[in-house]
């Protein structure tokens, strides 16, 4: 008898991204928990066969849960070398020791093997030759290095 259920996801390769980042602006601590805005000053996207660059003036929108967990909320804009945008809003938790934490809330570099970073982006752009990024689910793992975030993006097939 055939199978009928539903299809086993499969990660299909999407880009890397090398996203450049400054100084937190520090809100401080509120009910919620420490909130953070990052500024994403620039980096590149590059995928199997294209290239993109990050546009100055976005930012990830951060909130420290507790001293081991950070809630992410990333928003900017690509520009492809096609010249059409992209704009990306990426939802991330990143987990790790409270210690290793502390690092990297200080922007020391840290052991990428102790923290759990993991995102769900989506993309939305009005290019024809990139629509079917709208209607797809990607998600990705990242790394935060003292002053950039590297992070592989898979599309969910």
């Amino acid at each position: 008898m055939q199978d009928t259920g539903p299809a086993t996801p499969q990660l299909n390769f999407f880009a890397d991204m090398s996203a450049l980042v400054g100084l937190p602006l520090e809100v401080g601590q509120t009910p919620r928990g420490r909130r953070r805005v990052v500024p994403i000053t620039g980096g590149e996207f590059k995928g199997q066969g294209w290239v993109a660059r990050i546009l100055p003036g976005g930012a990830d929108f951060q909130l420290i849960a507790g001293d081991s967990l950070a809630l992410l909320e990333a928003h900017y804009v690509l520009e492809t070398d096609g010249g059409d945008l992209i704009y990306v809003h990426n939802r991330a938790i990143r987990h790790a020791s409270p210690d290793v934490t502390a690092k990297l809330l200080s922007g020391q570099p840290v052991d990428p093997a102790l923290v759990y970073f993991r995102c769900t982006p989506t993309f939305e752009t009005g290019s024809s030759s990139l629509g079917w990024i709208n209607h797809r689910l990607f998600v990705g793992s990242g790394v935060r290095e003292p002053e950039r975030v590297v992070i592989r993006f898979f599309e969910l097939a």
